[in-house]
């Protein structure tokens, strides 16, 4: 049998065209009797998803950037959805589309497709923080037997720590990561955009979406909505497809960082009018998660760039903010806002109680933390919202030390990166010299920009939630690494020719 999948697999990525055709065939025809007997046994919908599975996964094999698209369509649409079958445990859309993608590069590499593996000035670095996090995840199993869940959510995350070495290895063109970028921000403005209209439309026919995509693991019902202080009588809070509007704000910090560089640069990935009413409709889903921390942590991202470098940004926010301040329609959140700061609502108070919970139990487990599978003392739980913390009482100050190794690298290169790029732009401009760089400077300034404002924007949202290292949310994780990964490529190509580095 092995023998026969060598064979298969080599078919399949053989330089001989006619070889090549006749496998991918051979493929088409066996997932499409696989369609036909799901469309027999479950219906129409779970026939329709195979075969958008099927074309895909024939897509992903010729193609490692269709497997690109793969992840981030599911990011931006449907980033819970499950499938209909179990093999121990329930997988994911976004589960099935990163294993292509490691499938593809594994066989890439296999066959030799990808001579060269490329390593990045921060990779030791995310390997300590790798080895860290499957060190803690053993120590975790001195205090309590892990759970099938566990042990998935623990793999979900070792596989999007790794999405960084294949973003690294993979985009290693300006075409490359520019396209990975125009993904990115495709996905958010789907994303954005399906949060809207759950929001906008009576209660009634989104909770009637919502228990359509039950199908696929959603949560349903009313109890599905969200409103603040869990009151229906407070205003409801946006959450997409999301499940949690804390999630959604923290996803839309990494689109709205990454896009809004676009408006202002001379050279955009899309056209201006495209990229305003991408940020319209992802600043209209931010304003209705009434998430305070994430609307600060976007502030803080966009003080960066405006600051740094595009200062037409920096009347553009106080103009927001004075609307924000202003408007009739906007008082409740500001009162909110308001509430937050003063330590007055209920939420604040129980993150408070929770911050001291958790810096308890750092106490007591203050190295490699408790682990993955939860508390041993019954007095004490995991959980807290915060980046930080949570990531301390799960893998102790060690791991948290290693992460934030891990993002003073990456921002570090990146500002160097940006630095270089405007050496370079000033010998052209007074010696008429060439820059060593292998990139349309203009695009990928604003790329740098915008990566540098989504991380630092998600990592200050991070003081007040936990979605970028919460295993409940793998699709934030993917993001966060591929961010990682996506800056690096960039970073290498603002590099001489001669070098051979990330």
């Amino acid at each position: 049998m092995t023998r026969i999948l060598d064979r298969f697999q080599s078919a399949l990525f053989s330089p001989q065209a006619r070889t090549a055709v006749l496998a991918h065939a051979l493929l088409i025809g066996a997932g499409a009797l696989v369609a036909a007997l799901l469309v027999a046994a479950g219906g129409p919908l779970y026939g329709s998803a195979a075969f958008l599975v099927l074309v895909f996964g024939v897509l992903i094999l010729r193609d490692i950037r269709w497997g690109f698209l793969a992840v981030f369509a599911v990011i931006g649409f449907l980033p819970f959805a499950t499938l209909p079958f179990k093999i121990g445990f329930t997988p994911t859309f976004l589960n099935v589309a990163v294993l292509a993608v490691y499938f593809v590069w594994i066989m890439r590499v296999a066959t030799r497709r990808d001579r060269e593996l490329l390593a990045s000035p921060i990779g030791a670095a995310v390997l300590l923080f790798l080895l860290v996090a499957v060190f803690a995840f053993a120590n975790g199993l001195r205090f309590s037997r892990p759970t099938m869940t566990t042990i998935r959510n623990f793999a979900e995350l070792v596989l999007a720590i790794g999405f960084f070495f294949i973003l690294v290895n993979t985009l290693r063109t300006q075409r490359d990561t520019e396209l990975v970028a125009r993904l990115i921000m495709l996905a958010g403005a789907a994303g954005a955009a399906i949060a809207v209209v759950f929001y906008v439309i009576p209660d009634t026919t989104t909770i009637r979406i919502l228990n359509a995509l039950g199908r696929f693991g959603y949560p349903g019902g009313a109890g599905a909505l969200r409103y603040i202080e869990d009151d229906s009588a407070n205003p409801m809070r946006a959450i997409g497809t999301m499940v949690d509007p804390n999630v959604l704000g923290g996803f839309l910090i990494l689109m709205i960082g990454l896009t809004v560089p676009q408006l202002v640069s001379p050279a955009p990935l899309f056209r201006r009018s495209l990229v305003a009413s991408f940020l319209a409709v992802e600043m209209l889903a931010l304003y209705l998660t009434y998430s305070r921390g994430s609307l600060v942590g976007l502030a803080v991202g966009l003080l960066v760039i405006g600051v740094l470098r595009y200062r037409k940004l920096l009347p553009l926010a106080l103009v927001g903010g004075l609307l924000l301040l202003l408007l009739p329609q906007t008082q409740a959140y500001v009162a909110r806002f308001i509430e937050g700061i003063q330590l007055q609502d209920r939420a604040t108070l129980m993150r408070l109680g929770e911050y001291k919970d958790a810096l308890a139990l750092i106490r007591r487990y203050p190295w490699f933390g408790v682990g993955f599978a939860g508390s041993p003392d019954a007095d004490l739980y995991v959980g807290v919202s915060n980046l930080y913390l949570l990531m301390g009482e799960i893998m102790g100050v060690l791991g948290v030390l290693a992460f934030l190794i891990v993002i003073t690298g990456y921002l570090a290169n990146l500002w160097t990166a940006w630095r270089r790029l405007l050496t370079c732009r000033a010998l052209q401009r007074s010696e008429g010299s060439q820059c060593p760089a292998r990139f349309d400077d203009t695009r990928q300034e604003a790329l740098l920009l915008g990566l540098a404002a989504a991380i630092t924007g998600a990592l200050a949202g991070g003081i007040f939630d936990h979605y970028l290292f919460n295993l409940v949310y793998p699709h934030m994780s993917v993001l966060l690494w591929t961010y990682l990964g996506l800056g690096m490529a960039v970073v290498a190509l603002s590099r001489p020719q001669s070098s051979g580095n990330l």
